[in-house]
């Protein structure tokens, strides 16, 4: 399957790249890692001990600002803390051959929003990893830590094509065998697995971190508008099926996939996966910077 026309554009650009530096992933549940975090942390809620000031440089978190100070001597300076922890943040990216599939792209769609929260992560002090799948787990590189890595993240997943059939369980399962302890895990996904989500799902939830799980879906495959005879292939395993689309099909599809986007938020709710519902209508950045902030996963 060939790439699509923007596929040699930068995945983010400068001026995203900077938001990113102003971001935090924001988890549930308190993580923390066993090492001291490079940069300090902009996660709320640390119980962290006060232990010094610096100067005010851009771009520093506004929260962390002594006004106490700032009010006797008009200057700014940062508040510094003893202890601050960094955790792990693992991308569980679907490789398989449907993210390519769709219009507008979900395959470019899902590594924007990877790169963008790999990125932010990078950026708070968080280690990064990331983990592509199909029919298997293909771990593509060591775990990254520091701003400077931000850019090799993006380059390798410039440089990622997808592969071949999803197989959701196998994956997920090889991927909590190994999954760093108390790391938030996200999983970006169109879930389009004939064996089913349900337990791919539940593993998910297991591996011991907080999940939060991606559902993209592009907007041909939200609003078919086809009509007349159709041949269709399934890109993965290559079967055919023939089909007349009438308006009447085209109505029952809509109905069956509302009911199993709704079996997918109910089985999210059951093993408490923070979940969110992507069409690739909607631009990557306002996924990042209103819809994942809206749910009070980013801040």
């Amino acid at each position: 399957m060939s790439e699509p026309a923007d596929a040699e554009e930068p995945l983010l650009d400068e001026d995203f790249l900077a938001r990113c530096g102003r971001l935090a992933l924001l988890s549930r549940k308190m993580v923390q890692g066993k090492l001291r975090g490079e940069k300090r942390s902009r996660r709320r809620g640390m119980s962290t001990e006060f232990a010094d000031h610096r100067n005010y440089v851009a771009g520093d978190d506004l929260r962390h600002l002594d006004w106490n100070i700032y009010g006797r001597l008009e200057k700014l300076f940062i508040k510094l803390f003893e202890e601050e922890e960094e955790r792990s943040v693992v991308l569980l990216l679907d490789a398989s051959a449907s993210m390519a599939c769709g219009e507008p792209d979900k395959w470019r769609h899902a590594r924007q929003i990877a790169a963008a929260l790999g990125a932010i992560a990078l950026a708070s002090g968080d280690r990064v990893q990331l983990r592509v799948f199909d029919r298997e787990l293909r771990p593509v590189m060591g775990s990254l830590r520091g701003t400077r890595s931000i850019l090799k993240l993006v380059r390798i997943l410039e440089e990622l094509k997808v592969g071949t059939e999803t197989a959701l369980l196998p994956s997920i399962r090889a991927h909590a065998a190994s999954a760093p302890p108390r790391a938030i895990q996200i999983l970006i996904s169109d879930l389009m697995d004939p064996a089913g989500i349900e337990d791919p799902l539940r593993q998910l939830s297991g591996a011991r971190g907080e999940s939060w799980l991606i559902h993209l879906l592009s907007r041909s495959e939200e609003h078919p508008e086809e009509l007349g005879d159709l041949r269709l292939r399934d890109v993965e395993d290559q079967s055919f099926v023939d089909v007349s689309f009438t308006p009447t099909i085209i109505e029952a599809y809509r109905s069956i996939l509302a009911e199993y986007r709704e079996d997918v938020r109910k089985m999210c709710g059951r093993f408490q996966i923070q979940s969110v519902e992507v069409s690739t209508e909607v631009p990557f950045d306002r996924v990042v910077l209103e819809m994942l902030r809206q749910r009070g996963m980013l801040a």
